[in-house]
């Protein structure tokens, strides 16, 4: 099969396409032909070890000190079950399913092995490939920090960095579950942001929502520009910082701004759960949740999405579509 293979860390140029192996399903897992994956941010910092303040080594300890360890990138994708182990039940072949994969990546490949107790579920029948394979990576990330944030009906949320995959999509979580959302990005991203439901939108290079005396139930910082030190004045007393991104020193005060103030900040990694894949799902087939899609590009033109995100300036999610010989 055809994979996308990168053998050291550095620019979109270490990206490869080759053949590999096709993976056979062990007796718990599907087989899933993949037609769409995406490029994330996450491919971007493993791929190029650009990451905040404090993880470089701890990253070359996950992902390989001097090369990669995973040659093959990619955490979400969408396609059909093309043969499934003796001991599934869950799954059958010919079902089209999304699946997210996280820091096991492997997703740009033309065939990808999952457990059949993972995180895949069943594509909602309203969303094309290219749309399901954009599910995940926002959609779990902001779905884990609100339910860590407990968030509640009628609290006021901003979030900051709105038009990324993450921010996209907790704008359509918080206003789902009740929140009056406002939302921080650049002049050219304002309408996309209206139209996914935020009541606000504060165009940063206008005006600076640290500064305009309003405050906040929740404050979800999704780029890293909003630590506590700068958005504190603007949370609520019992407000919520929610730290998608972050480095490590702001981090590590976390604990510390939660002991000994009204008001706590929620950082570290985002938890996966196959429910959530689910619930999704289900946001999706209902009409209520729906990822953006910035661009699509050829399986063969990866290194040009991959430049594409590297920019830091794309809208929602980019997609990766595989044609298949037969």
């Amino acid at each position: 099969m055809k994979a996308i293979v990168y053998e050291r860390y550095g620019s979109p140029d270490v990206l490869q396409l080759k053949e590999v192996e096709k993976p056979t399903p062990k007796n718990n897992e599907v087989l899933i032909k993949t037609h769409a994956t995406t490029v994330t941010s996450g491919d971007w910092r493993v791929r190029s070890l650009n990451v905040p303040a404090g993880f470089g080594l701890i990253m070359r300890l996950v992902f390989g000190v001097s090369r990669p360890k995973q040659p093959i990138l990619g955490t979400e994708l969408a396609g059909v079950v093309e043969s499934v182990g003796k001991d599934v039940s869950k799954f059958k072949v010919g079902d089209p399913v999304f699946a997210f994969s996280d820091a096991s990546m492997g997703c740009h490949a033309e065939y990808k092995c999952m457990a059949e107790d993972g995180a895949v579920a069943l594509k909602p029948s309203n969303l094309t490939f290219e749309e399901a394979a954009a599910l995940s990576f926002g959609g779990t990330t902001a779905l884990d920090f609100l339910r860590r944030g407990k968030l509640k009906s009628g609290e006021r949320v901003l979030v900051n960095g709105v038009s990324g995959a993450v921010g996209t999509a907790a704008v359509q979580l918080a206003k789902h579950f009740g929140a009056d959302v406002t939302g921080v990005c650049s002049t050219a991203n304002v309408e996309l942001v209206r139209s996914l439901g935020a009541s606000h939108v504060i165009d940063y290079t206008q005006e600076n929502f640290t500064q305009n005396g309003e405050t906040y139930d929740v404050i979800v910082d999704t780029v890293g520009t909003a630590p506590f030190s700068c958005s504190k004045a603007s949370l609520k007393e019992g407000g919520r910082l929610l730290m998608v991104l972050a480095g490590l020193p702001d981090m590590l005060q976390a604990p510390w701004v939660s002991m000994t103030s009204s008001k706590k900040v929620i950082a570290g990694p985002a938890a996966v759960r196959v429910e959530d894949l689910r619930f999704l799902a289900g946001l999706a087939e209902a009409g209520e949740f729906k990822p953006v899609i910035d661009r699509r590009y050829p399986f063969e033109q990866i290194a040009e999405a991959h430049r594409h995100v590297d920019t830091g300036r794309k809208k929602g999610n980019v997609v990766i579509t595989l044609e298949h010989d037969d």
